[in-house]
């Protein structure tokens, strides 16, 4: 009884950590990481929260050059974008390479590919990963924008731009417009007809679900109206929202856990994240675009 006792144990300790991803890998691209964070923040939030809370130590750790952009947390795709160019080409000036690798996550997929295609960017790309991105836009921003009286649009997006300009220093902020390019109307007919894929610019994407509830409590209303609106989702983002590229998967993590969403993909909230090993993950994903070339 024992020996068995002993024997169940150790399956389950080696399914735990293999669900965690724990074998990393070697990440010394050729080429720079460059993280794109998504709406409502910054890369170091209110100046002390890390967005990406360990994810780019670890990759640090494993060999990546990383290198954190960060823009205005509230504000349209097109401002975003210019703005991240700037810091990618910045980048490019720093190390002396010629291409990056370009990780975004949420909003950070769109404004990135906005540059990708859009404003030159393109011939500085070599690959574009997408972590939980609304490439098909969000029911959440749609029901933002659909509840609210047109009246009153401009007043709340006001509200918006003066807090996050006083309290998260943003700079000139348009609340109002990075609600609206993030609706479903939106993304399918106007950006997505408009920001197409570049030839030679390898794109992957990766979706995000909560399974029976969302791991981040504060994200448990979205998920049950995005439920009934678009199915398996994140809190924010559906899964099928999120393909782009060559789709790699859902990450719901461990059999024991609530899933992965919105926040815990980047390893939020500070790390505390059952059943998913946030920074193993991009790991992963950075040291399979090694092996690629990239």
């Amino acid at each position: 009884m024992k020996k068995l006792f002993n024997s169940i144990c150790l399956c389950l300790l080696v399914c735990l950590l293999s669900s965690n991803n724990v074998f990393a890998g070697d990440a010394s691209t050729k080429y720079p990481v460059v993280l794109a964070h998504g709406m409502g923040a910054s890369a170091e939030i209110l100046g002390i929260v890390d967005y990406w809370w360990s994810i780019d130590d670890e990759l640090e750790k494993n060999g990546a050059a990383v290198f954190k952009t960060s823009v205005n947390g509230m504000d349209g795709t097109i401002a975003k974008a210019e703005d991240f160019k700037r810091q990618v080409l910045d980048i490019l000036a720093a190390t002396g390479k010629e291409k990056v690798n370009i990780i975004g996550h949420s909003h950070g997929t769109l404004y990135s590919r906005y540059a990708i295609s859009n404003l030159g960017l393109g011939p500085y790309v070599a690959s574009y990963t997408s972590i939980a991105g609304p490439h098909r836009g969000s029911s959440i921003a749609d029901m933002v924008i659909d509840t609210l009286p047109d009246s009153l649009h401009d007043d709340v997006g006001g509200a918006f731009d003066f807090i996050y300009t006083w309290v998260f220093g943003d700079t000139n902020p348009d609340s109002l417009q990075n609600a609206i390019d993030l609706t479903t109307d939106y993304m399918k007919n106007v950006f997505n007809p408009n920001t197409p894929d570049i030839d030679g610019i390898y794109y992957q994407s990766y979706a995000a679900k909560a399974k029976w509830s969302c791991p981040s409590l504060i994200l448990q209303p979205t998920w049950l109206i995005m439920l009934v609106k678009e199915g398996a989702n994140d809190g924010l983002v559906g899964v099928e929202s999120a393909k782009w590229g060559n789709f790699k998967g859902v990450k719901s993590g461990a059999w024991y856990s609530a899933g992965v969403d919105h926040l815990n993909i980047v390893d939020q909230m500070f790390g505390i994240t059952p059943g998913f090993d946030a920074p193993a993950f991009y790991v992963g994903i950075v040291s399979d675009l090694k092996n690629r070339g990239f």
